[in-house]
């Protein structure tokens, strides 16, 4: 054993050029390399000061070069939205019925309808009692049926229709609201609504899925291009599930070209609203006219109107109510999501 102060102390003392050149690639390899920060990708000022330095000739020709770009563009747009327009008949539309999206089955929409609609409230709310709550309920109203009110933009344009006379070529039938064949359901009597017996009037358009869905089944004042109803215009022909009242009707109608109506039903959704809905009647007629079928986009047409008159609903009690149309080429579904050929409201008076 050595002592502790004589122990050998060995080093090794090797020399990078004895090793070779790889000794110093490895010794390269282990190096950490610079860490990269956002520092490194900012724009400096130097950097900035290299980048800019365009000289002026260059940066108009790149200027001149974008002005023609979004120029060119700007010409191939127009020729794409010419043509748009050359294809386009206004009074035709490309597609219809099935190939179209509006499709082929119709709905409904009713009048007057809550301020707050479209999110998803459906209650008329009336106070018969409260004269500011009548009047805004029968302006509303009025403001609808102006249209139906105003005089055509043509003389002579509309016509007083009926089953053995509809619209003449260039006239479309006329719908008078005024008349006495509306019974309470006019501006005179405000629409039945101070006294406790209120007018929903009921218009047959467009159905869209995608609006029901988002809970947009408007009034629009829309129809179904071409649409031409199959009628039930044979009494011995009714539909089991069509209510017992709209058969009786309909079998106690003698003129035969009556029969050629979108007949229209109403009633209470629950058991406790069939009850609290009392007794309804329909004005002019129970249904839609033949004679204003088809829409092919005349000028100046007005859109068919029912009124149901609710003669003694009852009071202080929400009311659900669902309208139907029936007709051969009507599809009727209730869902909430994808209602089709009828419409839901809720009728309430405090």
């Amino acid at each position: 054993m050595w002592p502790g102060n004589l122990r050998p102390r060995l080093r090794l003392f090797i020399s990078p050029s004895i090793l070779g050149p790889s000794s110093s690639s490895s010794a390269n390899a282990h190096t950490r390399p610079k860490s990269t920060t956002l520092s490194t990708l900012w724009l400096t000022p130097e950097r900035f000061r290299k980048a800019s330095k365009i000289s002026t000739l260059d940066g108009m020709k790149l200027m001149i070069f974008y002005i023609i770009f979004y120029l060119i563009l700007a010409i191939l747009f127009m020729i794409c939205i010419y043509g748009l327009l050359l294809s386009t008949n206004e009074k035709y539309p490309t597609y219809t019925l099935g190939s179209s999206l509006i499709g082929t089955n119709p709905g409904l929409g009713f009048r007057p309808m809550p301020d707050n609609f479209l999110e998803g409230n459906a209650v008329i709310w009336m106070i018969p009692s409260n004269k500011t709550n009548v009047d805004s309920w029968v302006a509303s109203m009025d403001d609808y049926l102006t249209v139906y009110k105003s005089p055509p933009t043509k003389k002579g344009a509309r016509q007083m229709c009926d089953y053995d006379s509809p619209a003449t070529e260039g006239k479309v039938c006329n719908v008078d609201v005024d008349s006495s064949d509306w019974g309470m359901c006019t501006s005179a009597h405000k629409y039945g609504f101070a006294k406790s017996s209120p007018c929903v009037f009921i218009k047959l358009n467009r159905q869209n899925n995608a609006f029901n869905r988002l809970r947009l089944n408007l009034f629009f004042i829309l129809q179904i291009y071409g649409w031409v109803p199959e009628y039930y215009n044979n009494t011995n022909d009714l539909p089991a599930e069509m209510p017992d009242d709209l058969k009786t009707y309909i079998k106690k109608i003698k003129d035969v070209n009556m029969l050629n109506t979108v007949w229209i039903s109403c009633h209470g959704e629950t058991p406790t609203d069939k009850e609290n809905i009392g007794p309804m009647e329909m004005y002019p007629v129970r249904g839609f006219p033949g004679y204003y079928y088809p829409f092919t986009n005349q000028d100046g047409y007005l859109s068919p109107l029912v009124a149901i008159h609710f003669r003694r609903p009852a009071m202080h009690s929400l009311i659900a109510v669902e309208c139907r149309i029936w007709a051969k080429n009507a599809q009727y579904s209730k869902a909430a999501n994808d209602r089709q050929g009828s419409v839901h409201f809720e009728l309430l008076l405090d």
